[in-house]
């Protein structure tokens, strides 16, 4: 028998309309502090590398303001302007990625005091977009990392939430900041991921019942599992069944390795497994991003 470490709180993961205000919120708070940070950064924090590979901090940077640019045209505006001719998981991520380096190569002429103004500018009608929209209605474009082929908005919305937590902390990381892992917006950040995890096991077969337990340890890290029932993996909460495997993952590395920023065979040093190591080693193999 397994025992769940309760140190780290079992989380819901039905992410739904109730809690679509909350993220709402948060999107916005998250914008402000993005904006606040860049605009402490000393000159040479705009060239440091990031996880993001080939990415400088003003890169990542330039990288968001085309998000908040993309959403504002395509979404509220209707003009998409280009589409992908592959709709298939692997042609979409090699469509986004070529729109993704078009824009940064563009951006590098632009200066970091434009950016931010442009943030200013845009960051204010992404947030007030999101927020005019029905949580319940379908979003025109899937969660698909989680294995859905529509999703209501509240299901993108919280998706969207990830991509500017994530491309900030990439920031953060570069700089030696640490505000937003020690802060509840990682809590938030973490649930919204693990919506990926029962599509990660979707083909792992396993006996009904069995619960798989990932614990993302640090104090606003918590404890997420997922059960097997007759026909699927359903992310799950009550705690009256032992867990077949306990995964353990420090905070510092499960950003970077949810976003496929690290592989896990270069952290398993640091990453505890306790129970069936197989079913628990697939837990590392989840992508919470389009990559």
């Amino acid at each position: 028998m397994l025992a769940v470490n309760f140190k780290y709180k079992i989380y819901a993961l039905n992410i739904n309309q109730h809690t679509a205000s909350v993220i709402l919120t948060q999107l916005s708070e998250v914008d402000e502090l993005f904006i606040k940070l860049l605009q402490t950064l000393p000159t040479e924090d705009w060239q440091r590398p990031t996880v993001a590979r080939l990415w400088t901090v003003k890169d990542v940077v330039a990288h968001l303001l085309d998000g908040n640019i993309r959403v504002l045209s395509m979404l509220k505006d209707g003009y998409f302007g280009e589409s992908p001719t592959d709709f298939s998981y692997d042609g979409l991520v090699t469509y986004l990625n070529g729109l993704n380096a078009d824009w940064v190569k563009a951006m590098k002429r632009v200066s970091p005091q434009m950016l931010i103004t442009l943030h200013q500018l845009t960051g204010p009608l992404y947030n007030q977009y999101y927020a005019s929209l029905n949580p319940n209605d379908m979003a025109p474009f899937a969660v698909s990392w989680a294995g859905d082929t529509e999703s209501p908005n509240w299901k993108h919305i919280a998706r969207e939430y990830t991509e500017k937590f994530l491309h900030q902390q990439q920031i953060r990381d570069a700089i030696g900041n640490t505000e937003l892992l020690h802060s509840h917006y990682f809590t938030t950040f973490l649930t919204v991921f693990m919506l990926g995890l029962p599509h990660t096991y979707r083909d792992i077969d396993a006996t009904n019942n069995t619960v798989v337990s990932v614990v993302i340890a640090g104090e606003f890290g918590g404890n997420w599992q997922i059960i097997k029932t007759a026909t699927d993996w359903q992310l799950y909460e009550p705690q009256d069944i032992e867990p077949a495997a306990i995964i353990t993952i420090p905070a510092d590395i499960s950003w970077k390795l949810f976003s496929k920023s690290i592989r896990p065979v270069d952290v398993m040093n640091k990453i505890t497994i306790k129970g069936d190591r197989p079913l628990g080693e697939r837990a590392l193999q989840m992508v919470a991003v389009m990559a």
